[in-house]
């Protein structure tokens, strides 16, 4: 019998191999974009071989995680309620915050809430993350969203589907009152 204690690290080849295909690249893609060999990446996906820390960190920036990712309980084991009080917002654009509200175990969706300030955007330009279905949910509010070259006027319940791969904007509109919105996003691309 061994006494030998389990690899903290055990476990990480799966999820690297999980979120790669929540993404839909492939062995090659991932190898493209690393500059790692196919070879060494499936065996780093099969817990075959620990991976540097360095290599973790070239890992995640293609694959939209963090290092720490890799290292959180599942969805199933760690604790499914998120409290609120305990979110740390992100300043993001002008006079706005975001939160995200889904664990980083999750390859398939992530939910994203944000807050406008009056008169808050995403920023001056136009932006794009990926090539994710993203779905904008106006919680309160009025916001407009510019996809492409269209532009929304969107208030409280309404909803906007697009690729986030769309150029696109929201901007508090009334320029006196907040706005809340929600984004679903899948798969995953912060």
């Amino acid at each position: 019998m061994s006494n030998a204690q389990p690899d903290s690290r055990s476990g990480i080849g799966s999820r690297l191999r999980r979120r790669r295909r929540a993404l839909h690249l492939t062995l090659k893609d991932v190898a493209d974009r690393t500059g790692l060999t196919e070879g060494y990446l499936s065996q780093v996906e099969r817990d075959q071989v620990n991976a540097s820390v360095r290599t973790l960190q070239r890992l995640c920036e293609v694959l939209k995680l963090t290092v720490g990712d890799l290292f959180e309980q599942s969805g199933s084991a760690a604790a499914p309620v998120l409290r609120f009080r305990d979110a740390h917002g992100m300043s993001f654009g002008e006079g706005a915050t975001k939160i995200k509200l889904t664990p980083g175990s999750f390859d398939h969706l992530e939910v994203l809430l944000g807050h406008f300030r009056p008169g808050g955007s995403t920023g001056v330009e136009p932006y794009t993350h990926g090539s994710s279905e993203e779905l904008l949910l106006v919680l309160s509010g009025e916001v407009e969203v510019w996809v492409r070259d269209q532009r929304h006027r969107l208030s409280a319940l309404d909803s906007l589907h697009y690729l986030s791969s769309d150029p696109h904007r929201v901007v508090e509109i009334t320029g006196t009152h907040e706005a809340r919105v929600l984004w679903a996003i899948a798969p995953p691309t912060y």
